[in-house]
């Protein structure tokens, strides 16, 4: 109980806190992580083929997830409409968006572009749900636009493959659009579902889409070709993307105010920088750390920033409605 107000739960304490910051850290980190380790799968796998394994993969071990709880509302026609667009931009565009993308430039670039999705919501918000922005946010969209230009025109991305660099780093942001999208769908669903079911039946979805796609593909596909080390990675890129950072982040949003939630975002591109250099032989010049900059820069603008003056802010908590299953 509240002291202050016997009718409230107790505020969180600070070892509380810390356990959810932690949990938060570990989830966005873990985002980088795989985002980052998509790259190699992307060359042992065709991209519909790979998500649509994926998918089946996770549709397993999220099983558990599909169950209705009791108390919760029933899926009517609505729910199941909102549910399709946000699988539809979420899952199934933005799986085929950020591979197609990862497979043409850096798991560098990705990954600090991927943290523009705060400065993204923020600016979908303005244009779709009419919020005020302030001149933090507008300052944190200038930011994000400046870094991915920065990538796309630096010396380091031209040397590495010129025009199909510049396209994989379109192609990624074109995700972070999809998924700004499926944020801002999410403010009606958590409403009425459990952040787990949505998560379940998302993927489920995504499965259903990617099916024709990934069907086709595998159709001519070698798989005995593909070595233990990919099949092992692929495994990791299914469980850690739909369950264990989902759970990490659900988790850590209990002890923890939405409002801080969004300046972890920071932990996505840095742990797709350390996986690329450390692991996939990765080259951090100066435009990757500018725009890393720039991209830390928006975040905490977002995060610490205050609310739009017209309605709840989304951009603040861009990851708590999409319950962070990639």
């Amino acid at each position: 109980m509240n002291p202050s107000n016997p009718g409230l739960p107790a505020p969180p304490s600070w070892r509380d806190r810390l356990h959810g910051y932690t949990l938060l850290l570990l989830g966005m980190a873990l985002v980088g992580v795989y985002v980052a380790l998509s790259k190699p799968l992307t060359a042992a796998f065709p991209v519909f083929l790979l998500a649509w394994l994926r998918f089946a993969i996770a549709a397993v071990a999220m099983l558990p997830w599909l169950r209705r709880r009791e108390g919760e509302t029933p899926l009517d026609r609505s729910l199941t409409g909102i549910v399709f667009l946000q699988s539809l931009f979420g899952n199934f565009l933005f799986s085929i968006l950020m591979l197609s993308g990862i497979a043409r430039t850096s798991a560098l670039a990705a990954g600090v572009i991927l943290a523009t999705l705060p400065a993204a919501v923020a600016l979908l918000s303005w244009a779709v749900l009419r919020e005020r922005l302030d001149a933090r946010s507008w300052t944190a969209i200038v930011l994000a636009v400046g870094g991915v230009a920065l990538l796309s025109l630096s010396r380091a991305e031209a040397g590495s493959g010129g025009a199909q660099s510049a396209i994989g780093n379109l192609l990624v942001l074109g995700c972070v659009f999809c998924e700004a999208i499926y944020v801002i769908l999410g403010k009606r669903l958590t409403a009425s579902l459990s952040p787990k079911r949505i998560s379940a039946l998302l993927n489920l979805w995504g499965l259903v889409l990617m099916t024709p796609l990934g069907a086709w593909q595998a159709t001519g596909f070698d798989f005995a070709a593909v070595g233990l080390p990919d099949w092992g990675l692929l495994l990791f890129y299914a469980l850690a993307a739909s369950v264990v950072s989902t759970w990490l982040w659900l988790s850590g949003l209990r002890h923890v105010p939405a409002s801080h939630s969004g300046v972890f975002t920071i932990a996505m591109p840095l742990a797709a920088s350390i996986v690329a250099v450390a692991f996939l032989g990765e080259r951090f010049g100066a435009a990757h750390l500018l725009a890393l900059a720039c991209a830390a820069g928006g975040i905490v603008l977002i995060a610490f920033g205050p609310a739009p003056s017209t309605r709840p802010s989304v951009a603040a908590r861009p990851l708590e409605e999409r319950g962070v299953r990639r």
